[in-house]
Parts: C-alpha cells; structure tokens; sequence
C-alpha cells in the first residue's frame, strides 16, 4: 500500500519470519533524490513503527535518509500475543535477517547502514551490533534501556518471586509497574495518541516480557564495553524509564573510537515524538547532523569493508 507524503513515498508489507509469523514492515523513501544512506528503526516496548514512529522516519526520509522499520513479534501489526515478548533473540534475530536482506539488495550494497534505537529499541540496536560487530556503519541511540531505572523496576523481592513464577504462567500480565505513558511523554496529546492507538500494547508488563527486559538490560549493562560501532546516544535529563547515568556509563566504556552523548536538560524519555515542538527540533538537529557528518565524508561502504579486510589482515600478519 504505498502512498506518498510530502515528498517521501510510504510503503508497507507484511513478511514471514524463520518461524512462520507474519511480520509487519514499512519502510520511508526520499522521492526526488537518491537517499543518501539507510536507517533502520528500532521502536521501544509496546509500540510500533507506522504511527508511533511515522514522524521520526519523515523527518529523517526529507532529511534524505531511506528509512525501514519492522515491528516485533506480538508489537503493532505484526502476529504474536500482543505485548508478549517470549525471547530477546527472536526480535534480535528477525531484524538482522529482515534489515540484512534490504542491505544486501543490490541498490543498497554501497550504501552506509544505520540503527535507530528508542527506549527497549536501543537495547535492540546494540544486540543487532553484537551480533554482527562490522556490519552497521553507525547507530542513534535514544534513551537506550541499558538500565531500567529504580522508579519503574519493581522491588527486588518481587522480582524474585515473578521470575519463579515465568515458566507456569509467561504470558499472565501481573507485573506491578507505574503507567509508563504518564512518565515516559510530556506532551498531553501525545500521551492521548498513544493510549488511542490500538497497534500500541498498553496492559501491564506480561510475566515473560518483564523477565526478558530485565535480563536483556542487566546483560547488555555488563558488556557496554563490547559496543565498538560509532554511536551518539541522547537522552533527557529528567526520564523516568530508562537510566541516563547508564548512558553516560556507554559513553565511558565503550571501545568505540567514535563516540558522542547528548543530554537535554528537563527533557523526558520521549525525546523523538513526545515532548514539545521546539524541544523535538533540537533533538532531530543533532540527529540529522550526527548522520549527515559520517555519510558525507565521502567513504562508500565497499571502501569501508576494504579497510576492514585491510585491518583484518594487518592483525593477522
């Protein structure tokens, strides 16, 4: 069903993944101009990428960016138990297959690849890198969950108990948790938007689902010093979700060469599409700017692989 908006042309599609599920996917492209470069988007927990994610992706596709996203299994359009997250690697490993055949279509091959990464996207982003460390030329991280913050985490005992319970009963939603949309968006309509929005899950955290995101942030907080892929990562000052020391923690001990954060002072953790006009604005200007400054300085990505192979073959020597 493509449709054009402004001057981007919107298409979408279902896929099936290895395991036969319908997977919903979309994608954003720049109509007037060769895109200068791929992004692909990585939505939090409970959202999508359509409508959710939609401006984020317009504003990068006028920017000249060609923008895919895919939503997870039991997220948005795509199949599965809404809101329920069996396992981390299913997600992690349906985006590399779906990202990686649109990489390797032969228009794409010489161009620069990105991930974009919002709240548990972020996480996502930085398990895709992992798993194939010298495929991605880049990643935006915002507000990453490295760290589910205290305000939202139930207590430790708590968090005991559920986890005995996961194998008996994964997908009840008992999970005593603070209504994430309250804290996580500042803007009123936003927040009516998203309650709205019936491709948003938005029930208590299920039994599994809470366990996995514990377990993927608690893993990923041990091994921030294996992110090596250049990165910015932004996040407000005043969120509430996910733990911005965290973020400052990636910045200070990951082995990448190219490295950046930005902190936006009495912002919450819905930097992209939850806060203020002119707050979204400043936010967008550095991510255009960060994206635009590694795609500009001339490397095609078959020169980026001949350094690798250079380097490779250098170490082995």
């Amino acid at each position: 069903m493509a449709r054009e908006i402004g001057n981007v042309m919107y298409d979408e599609e279902f896929v099936l993944n290895s395991r036969g599920l319908k997977l919903f996917a979309c994608k954003w492209i720049p109509m007037n101009q060769e895109p200068k470069a791929l992004v692909f988007i990585c939505h939090g927990y409970g959202m999508e990428c359509s409508i959710t994610m939609n401006s984020t992706a317009i504003r990068l596709a006028k920017a000249g960016y060609a923008v895919y996203g895919l939503d997870y299994e039991g997220h948005g359009k795509s199949a599965g138990l809404q809101g329920y997250l069996e396992n981390m690697d299913y997600v992690i490993n349906d985006c590399s297959s779906h990202f990686t055949s649109i990489c390797e279509k032969q228009e794409n091959k010489e161009k620069m690849r990105y991930l974009l990464g919002e709240s548990m996207g972020g996480a996502v982003a930085l398990l895709l890198h992992r798993k194939k460390p010298d495929f991605w030329d880049g990643a935006v991280l915002v507000a990453p969950m490295c760290k589910i913050a205290d305000d939202v985490k139930p207590p430790q005992f708590v968090i005991t108990i559920l986890r005995k319970l996961c194998s008996i009963i994964p997908t009840w939603k008992i999970i005593p948790t603070k209504d994430i949309v309250d804290i996580a968006f500042k803007v009123p309509e936003v927040r009516q938007q998203i309650r709205e929005n019936p491709y948003c899950y938005k029930g208590k955290p299920r039994l599994k689902t809470g366990h996995e995101l514990l377990r993927t942030s608690l893993d990923l907080e041990q091994r921030l010093q294996e992110v090596s892929l250049p990165f910015i990562v932004l996040h407000g000052e005043a969120d509430r979700v996910t733990d911005k020391s965290v973020s400052e923690q990636l910045l200070r001990v990951a082995s990448s060469s190219d490295k950046t954060i930005k902190l936006y002072p009495e912002m919450w953790h819905g930097l992209l599409y939850g806060e203020p006009v002119e707050n979204s604005d400043i936010v967008f200007e550095d991510i255009i700017d960060w994206l635009d400054n590694r795609t500009d300085r001339g490397n095609t990505r078959l020169e980026r692989e001949q350094k690798h192979k250079h380097d490779d073959f250098s170490k082995s020597k």
